[in-house]
């Protein structure tokens, strides 16, 4: 596909604000399809231990799905001082509701009383572009507040 200039991909999520920040980044080189406008309907697995499994995993899916292009993506928050937990499981820390509050609500707790409050949000982007598979990373580095500040952003944004 390719619309008015533009390459579209299919991104392996229904997830508005990740949907959002990934269009403000391409901007018009690219239109970015939903699972949802691509008439997808599945909820795909994250079962692997690591986050680039679970890109490729979420990736390969959708290009079995439609062989088109598209990339799946997977992002954990990393905490030193927990030797790298909530990790692959970020999105489900607390349970398996994805319940945001009490994610931050569990990871505050493990994290009282302790000054070493180093961390990093990682992703792996797994790209299927014609075909071919191709592997990104991209860290951002910083520490966990003592109590959640603000109301922008989602997931662990406020701490």
């Amino acid at each position: 596909m390719n619309i008015n200039n533009q390459h579209t991909l299919i991104f392996a999520t229904n997830n508005q604000h990740k949907i959002e920040e990934i269009q403000f980044v391409l901007k018009e080189d690219f239109s970015i399809i939903t699972l949802d406008a691509a008439g997808i309907h599945i909820d795909i697995p994250e079962p692997h231990d690591s986050l680039e499994k679970n890109a490729l995993e979420k990736a390969e899916t959708i290009f079995k799905l439609t062989n088109q292009n598209c990339f799946g993506e997977d992002t954990g928050l990393e905490v030193d001082v927990l030797h790298g937990e909530p990790g692959v499981k970020s999105a489900r820390y607390a349970g398996e509701e994805k319940s945001f509050e009490k994610n931050i609500k569990k990871l505050l707790y493990k994290l009282e009383n302790i000054t070493n409050r180093s961390a990093c949000f990682r992703t792996v982007i797994a790209l299927i572009w014609n075909g071919q598979s191709y592997l990104f990373e991209g860290i951002c580095k910083g520490s966990i507040l003592t109590k959640p500040i603000g109301n922008n952003g989602f997931g662990y944004d406020a701490v």
